[in-house]
């Protein structure tokens, strides 16, 4: 399996979608600090919110073998500049977590990943389980 690392806005669904890959029960965890789970790495929304961290996004991309960047479709804001993806020398995908929001724009969020400069993109409700087996089948 690919190791990939997941980078995007504080409440972005990066934990929960870590939770929903690897079968956790889904709960509500504010990640603080890096944290590593089996072949995927969850960084806080703080790393890409301020931009004095993005070199340790670069420093911990080493490490993996895809980079991933998940914009939640609820959300109205993008976080990730025009061509953030071309300062990574791998693959950068983009995830638009929370698909089965009532409110969610899919494709403003999609904008904003393509707008960064990702190679493909996947909508996943990490809820429901959906989209989750399109994300393991690329990891593998």
């Amino acid at each position: 399996m690919k190791k990939i690392i997941l980078i995007g806005r504080t409440g972005s669904g990066k934990t929960t979608l870590v939770q929903a890959l690897n079968n956790y029960s889904i709960e509500y965890k504010k990640t603080q600090a890096v944290e590593f789970y089996n072949n995927i790495i969850d960084t806080p929304g703080e790393y890409i919110e301020s931009r004095r961290f993005y070199n340790a996004l670069i420093a911990l991309s080493f490490d993996c073998d895809i980079i991933a960047l998940v914009q939640d479709c609820s959300d109205d804001g993008c976080i990730f500049p025009p061509e953030f993806a071309a300062m990574f020398n791998k693959i950068v995908i983009g995830i638009v977590t929370k698909i089965d929001c009532k409110k969610g724009n899919i494709n403003y969020a999609k904008e904003c990943l393509y707008n960064a400069g990702v190679s493909k993109i996947f909508k996943v409700s990490s809820l429901k389980g959906s989209g989750l087996d399109s994300i393991k089948m690329f990891l593998f």
